[in-house]
């Protein structure tokens, strides 16, 4: 592994391992954003320069007919270009700076969405706009972060609950825990976090089931095709809020708070649940990244292993670092990233650093015991290297302190 480099030259084993995974990631991200310009400049160029073939078509068309000369009609459309950045529209629309409107605009400021089509057009709108969003969108991003920590603690608890529930029938639960079940109750749920793909799937199956009824709802009131609400449920809830299409900016509507109501619950859940979508894949993608590291690092690094393997036979060797060039890509991440006080597998540790590898194994040990000695059953904590949760990035980090708190305290 990079970061663990065993002397030799060849592979990313001589750069530091957070560094080798930055600037993998990096290179990935380059790829793929020459890739995706690629694919778009393909499929839009031919598209736009149509487009203005028929506008100037058009103009030309329109200075004949009326006697005007190019540029007096220019002159015109770009006042009307500044009354549209105003908020001005041919169309009847709403008003954008009413309660209602700016409501809806600071909506999509602290999301992050931004969909363009309303901005604040004075310096004090401007300069508190700055302010406003810097604690907005911080405090957002928190509670997205917190909506996934509890979606994986109502899951985790969902699962100990089946379990519990299938002992019970089987006759396997002990009474002590009927009777008792405050006294008895599980201390944490760490050894019942979900997979990683367990929750990459409930929050796909969540985003998919929210965004074909909100397009279904938009289809029907603002007119859009099916294929255009779900593009804009996906531009919406993304965040990414190109504004082509915006929800919501009629004059009047059939039902129209009933509308707005819904339209405003349909963008939060679907943010939520996109935006942890997101913070699992990243978790992915370190994993990729990962692995794509101990692929390119070769049989070079593997053979020198060896070789200190068979010059260190009898050094004492932590059990959890030994099998580090065969770790599964279903692995976090997190021993990637840890590389202080871990040694390579041929290396001589100091008892002081043994027991420090170990602790969490004496500390469960010693949890164990001290239910055993007040009646209560021990429980099989699983705290496995190869948890998806037992790092990760954002609200895993979150969950995964107070879990730790919890126990820490009990």
């Amino acid at each position: 592994m990079a970061g663990r480099g065993c002397g030799c030259s060849c592979g990313p084993g001589y750069l530091n391992e957070d560094n080798a995974r930055f600037l993998l990631l990096a290179a990935l991200i380059v790829l793929y954003l020459v890739g995706g310009a690629a694919v778009f400049s393909a499929l839009e160029l031919a598209h736009e320069r149509q487009a203005k073939q028929r506008w100037e078509e058009r103009l030309a068309n329109f200075s004949r007919r009326h006697n005007l000369s190019r540029d007096e009609l220019r002159g015109f459309l770009r006042h009307y270009e500044e009354a549209t950045e105003a908020g001005i529209r041919v169309d009847s629309a709403r008003p954008r700076w009413d309660f209602t409107g700016a409501f809806y605009f600071v909506g999509t400021v602290v999301s992050t969405i931004g969909f363009g089509m309303t901005t604040p057009a004075t310096v004090g709108g401007k300069i508190f706009l700055i302010f406003y969003g810097l604690i907005g969108c911080a405090s957002t991003i928190l509670f997205f972060n917190l909506f996934l920590e509890r979606l994986i603690t109502v899951i985790a608890y969902i699962m100990k609950s089946c379990h519990q529930r299938q002992l019970q029938r089987r006759g396997a639960l002990p009474q002590e825990s009927l009777k008792n079940p405050g006294r008895c109750e599980v201390d944490s749920l760490a050894g019942w976090k979900p997979s990683v793909y367990y929750v990459m799937l409930i929050l796909c199956v969540a985003s998919l089931l929210i965004s074909c009824c909100a397009s279904a709802m938009y289809t029907s009131i603002e007119g859009w095709s099916y294929f255009d609400s779900l593009y804009f449920c996906f531009v919406a809830f993304s965040t990414i809020g190109f504004g082509d299409l915006v929800s919501s900016q009629n004059a009047q509507y059939d039902s129209q708070g009933l509308y707005r109501f819904a339209n405003f619950m349909f963008i939060l859940m679907g943010v939520c649940c996109i935006y942890s979508l997101f913070n699992v894949i990243s978790i992915l993608i370190k994993q990729s990244v990962n692995w794509i590291l101990r692929k390119m690092e070769g049989g070079c690094c593997r053979l020198c292993q060896r070789r200190l393997l068979r010059s260190r036979r009898n050094v004492i060797m932590p059990g959890n670092v030994q099998n580090q060039c065969s770790i599964s890509i279903d692995t976090d991440g997190v021993i990637d990233s840890d590389t202080d006080g871990r040694r390579l597998s041929g290396e001589m540790i100091s008892m002081k650093d043994f027991l420090a590898a170990n602790k969490v194994s004496l500390a469960i040990l010693q949890k164990q015991l001290s239910e055993t000695a007040n009646g209560c059953p021990p429980q099989a904590i699983v705290l496995s290297r190869d948890n998806e949760f037992s790092g990760g990035v954002g609200a895993f980090a979150i969950m995964n302190n107070r879990l730790a708190e919890t126990s820490g305290d009990r």
